[in-house]
């Protein structure tokens, strides 16, 4: 069934200029198409949609995250590209706002343009 299946991630914009750049030149994305549906990206063999919608009403939680290999560098490196990391009351995140979790997952997270968040967490 769809576990041979490749998947397809879906985040929306209303603004797909500024999405777009967010996605290419903040977090390092390739855009493959672009039409009046959606934005098309790579994203290490997987398709991020970003559909084009009138408004966006972002949730309180991740719609997309990263695994990464070193989240503080991977931090690092967005927050030098003008990435704003979210802070949480409550949670006891670092200096760079990385949370540890219990099973000692490092997450942090990110808006977009949209406010829809974004995550990345080092396993």
């Amino acid at each position: 069934m769809l576990n041979k299946s490749d998947v397809i991630s879906f985040v929306a914009t209303s603004n797909a200029a500024k999405a777009r750049q967010f996605y290419e030149k903040n977090l390092g994305l390739t855009c493959v198409s672009e039409d009046q549906f959606a934005l098309v990206f790579e994203v290490n063999g997987t398709m991020l949609r970003i559909q084009k919608v009138d408004q966006v009403n972002p949730h309180g939680y991740t719609a997309l995250g990263w695994k990464v290999a070193d989240i503080k560098k991977e931090v690092d490196v967005l927050s030098k590209r003008g990435v704003k990391f979210n802070r949480y009351e409550g949670m006891n995140q670092d200096e760079n706002g990385i949370w540890t979790a219990p099973s000692k997952a490092k997450i942090a997270w990110f808006p977009d343009p949209d406010g829809n968040i974004l995550s990345l967490t080092e396993m």
